[in-house]
């Protein structure tokens, strides 16, 4: 009797392994489909709206307007120039 406790015990921890794995892949899944998104997602300038072109500039990444009104960084790069400054 005790082997059959066991035994169920033992699939309640699997199937509950396997909704654990299943609600992380869904997760992850829904994380690339934002990032794929966003990497998709064309930028435009806020001044006269032609298209973000990429750049690098002293070795930093960057998005600028091709007519000169500006650069724009993302938040990763931002923080990477401000711990360089400090």
């Amino acid at each position: 009797m005790s082997d059959e406790k066991d035994r169920f015990g033992q699939k309640l921890h699997e199937v509950e392994k396997a909704r654990e794995d299943q609600w992380a892949r869904e997760s992850d899944q829904k994380l690339l489909e934002k990032l794929r998104q966003r990497q998709t997602a064309e930028l435009h300038c806020p001044q006269c709206n032609e298209k973000l072109t990429a750049r690098t500039e002293s070795g930093i990444a960057l998005m600028g307007c091709p007519k000169g009104h500006g650069f724009w960084l993302d938040h990763e790069t931002l923080h990477q120039v401000m711990k360089e400054l400090k």
